[in-house]
């Protein structure tokens, strides 16, 4: 896989009207996430000034979300805009295609998507990326796709924010005490990364929002942390996982191992123990699955993942490569397994492809995809987080200066901005309000709607 591929003079034509020419070269990057996202910016810098080489970058939204801080969003710590960074003013040279991929021709060589307003296009490419990330993991529990909600945007956030704050006014103004409890009392299902965090933030947050409610004042809230595994973060290593089963027992968090639901229902949740927790609220954070496109494109999958060599590139189509939680990426550092679904991974395989694909494009060498995990970082909300850096597991406040210093460095803009809201937020306290942006039924569970390329929720 070395040397320059020639095409044919005459690229697809585009429902927009442009028809690369001989002499200039189109890229079409499906997905803004970690992946494509640094897919873009690395071609960008890849090519020289007089490629002649047309980047298109094709999202739903103008912005790539930096998904590992939006716990810190649904507890109101950060304003939404500091984690979603405009792709037009941070990708210059890169065109931006507002649309949802529906479909890929491998045949044509084409990309059709449909724009906000729904209308129907299609885009021609010499070199096509794949990095649509990955959608809510749905299992076949009854009432779970009606009664959950998942935790993959920046509506699903601000629903979830919402929410808790909602739920205490109602708490505050009703006489029922069991209706009481129930709003009070918030499950989380998923004790991997995000379940984590989400149910370590939750505490301190409804702590907030309590103290607005005098008359809530001896209510019990209660937090729920469900998972079938034996225990909290059960990917990391077992010190770490106890200084997060700490921190979460400590905070009041009810953790519940080798548990999940059997049944949702619109007062409660029936546990696999047989208990049944009245609760209006369940958050699921269960995992992940590549995004539909990847089995709808009928290309060799493994583990739902699109098959690719070391070079990124899908066997069989030299103008085709892909990365993230999209691809099974062969692990060259663990020979017979591909790479785990993290951000870590996506923002370095992103990087690799943009560079392969300019030198497909004659300008540069193909390299293989080749990366050591250097560790991860959980941020368990106040001065508390787990981390192990370069194999080193701390915890406590070292972790989370190497936590915050971690997402700074690995931020792609809004970086002042995101460090002015962490200070705010540690001197005069979060503000507690609903603004009623998004309602329930514009954040369902099944995620395999349309919706912004996101993938490795787990940070480092």
């Amino acid at each position: 896989m070395s040397g320059t591929q020639i095409w044919p003079i005459q690229p697809p034509e585009s429902s927009d009207g442009h028809v690369p020419s001989a002499n200039r070269s189109r890229v079409v990057i499906v997905g803004a996430g970690f992946a494509g996202y640094d897919a873009a910016r690395s071609l960008t810098r890849a090519l020289p000034p007089d490629s002649g080489v047309e980047i298109v970058l094709v999202n739903p939204v103008d912005y790539f979300l930096y998904l590992p801080l939006l716990p810190e969003v649904a507890a109101g710590i950060l304003d939404p805009r500091r984690i979603t960074v405009p792709i037009p003013d941070t990708l210059r040279g890169v065109r931006l295609v507002l649309g949802d991929v529906a479909s890929v021709s491998l045949t044509e060589r084409t990309v059709s998507y449909t724009d906000p307003e729904g209308s129907s296009h299609s885009l021609g490419y010499d070199r096509l990326i794949l990095a649509v990330g990955s959608v809510n993991k749905l299992l076949p529990i009854p009432g779970v796709a009606e009664h959950a909600h998942g935790f993959r945007g920046v509506a699903e956030a601000l629903y979830l924010r919402d929410h808790i704050v909602r739920q205490f006014e109602l708490a505050d103004s009703t006489d029922d005490a069991d209706e009481r409890t129930a709003r009070c009392t918030f499950v989380v299902v998923g004790a991997g990364y995000t379940g984590t965090e989400v149910a370590a933030h939750g505490p301190l947050f409804t702590d907030a929002i309590r103290a607005g409610h005098p008359h809530l004042r001896h209510q019990k809230v209660r937090w729920l942390l469900l998972d079938l595994a034996p225990k909290v973060l059960p990917e990391l290593d077992p010190r770490l996982s106890r200084a997060a089963d700490r921190v979460l027992r400590e905070r009041g968090v009810e953790i519940h191992t080798e548990t999940s639901v059997r049944e949702a229902t619109g007062d409660g949740v029936l546990l696999t123990t047989g208990e049944f927790v009245p609760t209006r609220t369940i958050a699921w954070c269960v995992g992940v699955r590549p995004d539909p496109l990847v089995e709808e494109s009928g290309l060799e999958t493994r583990k739902g993942r699109l098959v690719v060599e070391p070079t990124l590139v899908v066997p069989g189509h030299p103008d085709v490569f892909a990365c993230g939680d999209a691809a099974a990426v062969p692990d060259l550092t663990r020979p017979g397994q591909v790479t785990a679904m993290t951000a870590q991974h996506a923002t370095r395989q992103g990087k690799l492809a943009g560079r392969n694909v300019a030198a497909s494009l004659g300008y540069g060498r193909i390299r293989l995809y080749k990366h050591h995990d250097l560790g991860f970082v959980v941020d368990l909300g106040g001065a508390q987080a787990a981390a192990n850096p370069l194999r080193i597991p701390i915890s406590g406040l070292p972790a989370k200066t190497v936590a915050r210093g971690y997402h700074l460095l690995s931020m792609p803009g809004n970086r002042v901005r995101t460090a002015i809201d962490w200070i705010l937020d540690a001197v005069t306290g979060r503000q507690v309000v609903q603004l009623g942006l998004v309602r329930s039924a514009a954040v369902p569970l099944d995620t395999a709607a349309p919706r912004p390329a996101q993938e490795g929720t787990r940070s480092g």
